[in-house]
Formats: C-alpha cells, sequence, structure tokens
C-alpha cells in the first residue's frame, strides 16, 4: 500500500483548477461575437460620393467664416513681445565707422612714451603690451570708452571720456597719461 503525501496532491489540484480556468477563458473567447455589418448591395458611384463630400465640406466651412470674424487682435497699449526689456544707451553716440586699434585697448593698457614738439601742436606716442607704437594728435579717440584726446601738454595727454551712469545721467572722466621721467645717474 502507498500512502500520498498532502504536498503532491496539493501540487495536482492546483494545477487541474488552473487548467480547467485557462480553459474556460479559451472557450469564452471563441465566437459569441457580433457578426460584421453586411457590406451594401448596390454600390455608389465615386461621382456621387464625391458630390456628397463637396456638399458636407462647403456646409461646414459657412460656420468657421462666421467665427474667424468674431476675433480680430489690437496690439494698441500692448507692448511689443520682440523688442528687448533692457534698452542699452549707445556709447558717445552712434557711429557707423570702425573701431581704430586705439579703441581696442583699454587706457590703463597703454603707456605714454614720448611727447613730440611740432608747430602745429604735439603730438604724443603711446605704445601697445606688445611693444607697438601709435600717435596721439588732439581729438583722436582712444580706448574702450570712447575717450578722447582733449589736451597734449608737455608731459602728458589728457584724454576725456563721456559717460552714463546708472540713472542715465551724463557723466565726464578726466585720464591723465604722464610721461615716466628717468632720474640721471639712475635707471628708471
Amino acid at each position: 500500500m502507498r500512502k500520498f503525501s498532502k504536498k503532491g496532491s496539493n501540487r495536482a489540484g492546483y494545477g487541474w483548477i488552473t487548467l480547467s480556468i485557462a480553459l474556460l477563458f479559451m472557450i469564452g473567447g471563441c465566437g459569441g461575437g457580433t457578426p460584421p455589418p453586411s457590406l451594401p448591395t448596390k454600390a455608389k458611384s465615386s461621382v456621387e460620393k464625391n458630390k456628397e463630400r463637396t456638399a458636407k465640406v462647403a456646409e461646414k466651412k459657412e460656420p468657421e467664416e462666421k467665427e474667424e470674424a468674431e476675433y480680430s487682435y489690437n496690439p494698441a497699449g500692448k507692448p511689443d513681445p520682440f523688442k528687448p526689456f533692457i534698452q542699452l544707451g549707445s556709447r558717445g553716440g552712434s557711429r557707423t565707422a570702425p573701431l581704430t586699434p586705439l579703441q581696442k585697448f583699454d587706457i590703463s593698457q597703454l603707456k605714454l612714451v614720448a611727447i613730440i614738439t611740432t608747430s602745429e601742436g604735439n603730438i604724443g606716442l603711446v605704445e601697445d603690451a606688445t611693444g607697438k607704437g601709435y600717435f596721439l594728435k588732439k581729438g583722436t579717440w582712444i580706448g574702450k570708452n570712447d575717450g578722447k584726446v582733449t589736451k597734449i601738454l608737455k608731459d602728458a595727454v589728457v584724454i576725456q571720456e563721456v559717460y552714463q551712469d546708472i540713472f542715465g545721467q551724463t557723466k565726464t572722466n578726466e585720464i591723465s597719461l604722464s610721461l615716466h621721467k628717468t632720474e640721471e645717474g639712475g635707471e628708471s
């Protein structure tokens, strides 16, 4: 006589239950649906179908035209969405001429090397960091902040910059480039 363990019989029972549920779903899924609609016995010609479509489209267009006429955009009093929020003022007016080499340097990067005295007036000679020299006359534009040479003295060049402060007020700044004097008998 053989004894069956409870574990084996439980497994077999669960297997039969699972199999019967699966069969029920498969049987329920087959057939029993609604039949497909029957095809019309008399087919309409393509000309008749096109006439019906154009009639429907013509009926739909009339209400759309009425909706478009109801709305209109009035930009009066509204801000321009393409205009920047912050307006940057031009420095020293609007120029169309390209920048000179002296306007590409900051004034602090230039060193006054010599002043030449002529019959027409004094001429200053400045040097950039690479050693390249530039001549300055009265009225020459110099520096990134649109400075203008106003005076050339025998030992200095006076440059005037006009700018706007944060409150929009026009201010002037005078910058003086002085000659570096060497003492006799010593080095600079």
